[in-house]
């Protein structure tokens, strides 16, 4: 065996902390080995070093990377004001990899200038959606390609919609089920949306500071319509409060033929309507529940949660540095992603539709009227 791929952990406690266990996840891997963790708090660093055992902790990533040169940097914090500089260091120092937590940034303006810098050092990025890797995705994907919907219509997706509904919820949760959107249903074209905020058009005066570094954000209530590729329509909506449970956070994906559903997740909870008029009660037609095994299978795999998807992700990511490929959530896709958020701003501020790549690449808000 070569040796371990040398690994090095950036965090922020208090300020997006680990992420979803994307620390702890080099320590399943036996391809890879975690050499130092930086944290800007001596505390947070104090029990990263405990749990994480590595050879050396820092105070500052910028020392550690210049340092340390690891192969790969695991960029965790959920904050995500640092990450575009966070992202450009790794890249200059030499990494081979890096596995980014999500939303990926602030502005489609520092997303290319992420992507370029990687590009130029070859440097390879897998974001966590971690429901990308889920077996059952996989099912749901083999199923559309199969025909079992008939020809793909129409993409719904909806954010979690608790106290964050609308602007955070967009911007947090509205990154994995757009991420989603675009993955099965081809890349948007355009996008046409509604922002309103307590019960009204949003405008300059309803304009927040997100939670954890996201910059300005708008809305309560978000309706956006995308055209996705040959055809398909795509919709998300998001609405502060209107949670429910079980979560409607998830994604439906409507053909000719039926229906197929799904939550996100490593194994998510997923249907088949084999049902063309998509009303069961008329037809007399029942839901089937789609496993990793295939529609109507009975699941044999354990649901190891978001750290199951993790190292799905950070094994494909070794795998994509030696094959010298994108991951399988790519840094690029990331970007698509966020330009599907940003595209909900800028249609809003524009009063019309808008065609993507959007010409402009900062945040539309900061333009508001």
């Amino acid at each position: 065996m070569s040796e371990p791929y040398r690994v090095a952990v950036i965090g922020s406690s208090g300020r997006g902390n680990y992420g979803h266990g994307m620390d702890t996840v080099w320590q399943h891997i036996t391809q890879a080995k975690i050499v130092a963790v930086a944290d800007d708090q001596p505390e947070g660093l104090a029990k990263a070093m405990e749990r994480l055992q590595p050879e050396q902790g820092f105070g500052d990533y910028r020392k550690m990377l210049t340092e340390i040169k690891p192969d790969i940097v695991s960029i965790c914090p959920r904050w995500i004001d640092q990450r575009h500089d966070m992202v450009l260091m790794a890249a200059a120092e030499g990494v081979k990899g890096i596995y980014l937590e999500k939303p990926l940034c602030r502005t489609l303006e520092e997303a290319d200038a992420m992507i370029a810098a990687c590009q130029t050092n070859n440097v390879k990025v897998a974001v966590a959606h971690q429901t990308r890797y889920s077996p059952i995705l996989a099912v749901i994907y083999r199923m559309i390609h199969e025909g079992r919907i008939g020809q793909l219509l129409e993409i719904r997706v909806r954010g979690k919609e608790d106290q964050r509904g609308g602007g955070e919820d967009l911007w947090v949760l509205g990154t994995h089920v757009l991420n989603l959107m675009h993955y099965l249903g081809g890349e948007a074209q355009w996008c046409f949306a509604s922002v309103n905020s307590d019960g009204q058009s949003a405008d300059a005066s309803h304009v927040q500071e997100g939670n954890e570094g996201i910059g300005p954000i708008l809305g309560d209530q978000i309706q956006a319509m995308y055209g996705l590729d040959n055809g398909v329509m795509g919709y998300f909506n998001s609405v502060r409060n209107a949670r429910a449970e079980p979560s409607r956070f998830g994604i439906k994906i409507y053909g000719t033929k039926g229906i197929l559903a799904m939550n996100t997740g490593y194994l998510p909870s997923a249907g088949w309507l084999p049902d063309a008029s998509w009303t069961p009660s008329r037809t007399g037609k029942r839901w089937v529940q789609v496993s990793s095994s295939g529609p109507g299978q009975p699941e044999t795999l354990k649901d190891g949660g978001l750290q199951a998807g993790n190292l799905l992700a950070c094994q494909d990511l070794i795998a994509a540095i030696e094959d010298n490929r994108a991951p399988e959530s790519s840094i690029e896709e990331a970007r698509l992603t966020t330009e599907m958020i940003a595209s909900v701003y800028e249609s809003h501020r524009l009063g019309k539709k808008v065609y993507l790549p959007l010409q402009n690449r900062k945040n539309p808000l900061n333009d508001l009227f």
